[in-house]
């Protein structure tokens, strides 16, 4: 891969080997920085998963860097009102079903009560390619309405690993305090290790590293 200029030089000004701790790393990533715009801060985590294995949760950053965003719900008439007084952007059933059926995304977050689930799997291929179909293993298949948004409200986010097994996930701005970046992180790193499948064998953690959205990569201690 070719980098510019500026990518080059910033390289020049760390030791890419270097395995920093947290906090370190975090400063490093905020001098690396060189867009003009106020670069994300993603935190990359390697782990060691067999193929049948998986990690998949949410979490709730300390520290917000993001606007609102807008939810709907998918819910009956008797769950309408809680949806709308626990801040739902928009709320529905079938109409709101043929709605994005149609190709209506205008929003962040879909959360469905469990008695919809069967008409809202239907939007399989419209919802599961933008990653909004909701799901039980992150809080977004419930009745619990008020609950849920309060938390999806708070910044509650997906991780994931991949097919790799590698957890991507943005944990800050460059503008922002680095000791908020920090905690941010290490709170995700603390939720990733509390779902170590229980078959998993050796390290489970293998590599960390932070970079902003335009700078090098810059590798974090790993701690046990």
């Amino acid at each position: 891969m070719k980098h510019g200029k500026k990518y080059l030089e910033a390289l020049k000004k760390y030791d890419a080997q270097a395995v920093l701790d947290l906090n370190s790393a975090v400063e490093t990533v905020k001098k690396l920085a060189f867009a003009k715009f106020d670069e994300t801060v993603d935190l990359s985590v390697k782990l060691n998963l067999k193929k049948s294995q998986s990690v998949r949760d949410t979490v709730v950053l300390p520290h917000q860097f993001r606007g609102e965003k807008k939810i709907l719900v998918f819910c009956k008439a008797e769950k309408e009102k809680e949806a709308q007084e626990a801040g739902a952007a928009f709320v529905g059933a079938e109409d709101l079903i043929e709605k994005v059926r149609g190709g209506w995304l205008d929003f962040d977050i879909a959360v469905a009560t469990p008695d919809m689930m069967k008409d809202v799997g239907k939007l399989g291929m419209v919802l599961g390619r933008k990653g909004l179909m909701p799901n039980p293993k992150t809080g977004t298949v419930t009745f619990d309405l008020k609950g849920a948004l309060a938390e999806l409200k708070k910044g509650r986010t997906e991780f994931r690993a991949d097919k790799t097994g590698v957890i991507h996930l943005a944990v800050g701005k460059v503008s922002m305090d680095g000791a908020a970046i920090a905690e941010n992180a290490s709170t995700v790193l603390a939720e990733i290790k509390r779902k170590r499948p229980a078959d998993a064998k050796g390290d489970f953690v293998q590599t960390i590293s932070l970079a902003s959205t335009m700078g090098p990569g810059v590798w974090v201690k790993v701690e046990a």
